[in-house]
């Protein structure tokens, strides 16, 4: 693959020919392997999320939030923005990875510029946790529904324009900058999420801002969770009981990756 024709492009841009051109691949994974645990916990707090169907059966007010832009998440109109941004945030906030007890920040629509190919490139991350001014999560919108697109491969790019604005902001603080950083980020269509470790090392980055071929391979990890009936994931999502409680499970798991 030394031999692709690499151009300077913005995260949204990206396709399997990114990942090609820089030695990036995906590799799925299990449960057990992805998350190192043989049984995937339910969270403590918020039990009428995983044991309540509707929004209007909600203890809870944040429970009732989650729920209600599900819903609406689930409710796609062609040629709209959906609500899959909104629902992400809720649930992220309900779900503990941000907010005062964490400690952390959420934002959507969040700028940042990825240099690639010795050009600077604008790019927006749909939803992300921050720390003060780092990047540790990332969400990336499936926008099938109004485009086609490569979401995996958006996320990877902007993962790796996540890791170069950490350091930039790191170096301007005083603070070393990281060679080695494994970005959590989720592909979300409707609200079925996939799940992803990526590891960005200072060799990519350096590559990427040189548009050229790193030799050592980057081997990003997936998981999708396996749900009762697949076939209808996209239909269903976190809506049925059943899929919701593995979903969740997922989520509350998944926390030890962001730091």
């Amino acid at each position: 693959m030394a031999a692709v024709v690499r151009n300077a492009k913005s995260g949204n841009d990206w396709t399997v020919n990114e990942l090609d051109a820089y030695n990036i691949t995906i590799v799925s994974q299990d449960s057990a392997t992805f998350f190192s645990m043989d049984t995937l916990p339910l969270p403590d707090h918020h039990p009428d999320l995983v044991n309540n169907l509707t929004a209007d059966e909600m203890e809870n007010e944040d429970s009732y939030q989650v729920v209600r832009y599900m819903d609406l998440a689930m409710n796609l109109v062609p040629d709209e923005e959906s609500a899959v941004v909104d629902f992400a945030m809720q649930l992220l906030r309900t779900m503990g990875y941000a907010g005062r007890a964490a400690g952390r920040d959420l934002r959507s629509c969040k700028g940042i510029r990825l240099l690639i190919c010795g050009e600077w490139k604008n790019d927006e991350i749909d939803v992300c946790v921050m720390d003060g001014n780092e990047i540790l999560l990332l969400i990336q919108e499936d926008e099938r529904h109004k485009q086609l697109g490569d979401p995996h491969a958006q996320l990877i790019a902007k993962a790796i324009g996540a890791v170069q604005s950490n350091n930039q902001m790191r170096n301007f603080i005083g603070l070393d900058v990281l060679d080695f950083k494994e970005m959590a980020g989720i592909v979300m269509i409707g609200t079925s999420p996939t799940f992803f470790k990526i590891p960005i090392t200072k060799e990519l980055i350096q590559a990427v801002q040189r548009g050229q071929f790193p030799p050592t391979p980057t081997v990003v990890a997936m998981h999708r969770p396996i749900l009762p009936r697949p076939r209808s994931r996209l239909s269903e999502g976190m809506q049925p009981l059943d899929n919701r409680r593995v979903i969740i499970a997922c989520f509350e798991a998944y926390k030890q990756f962001v730091n």
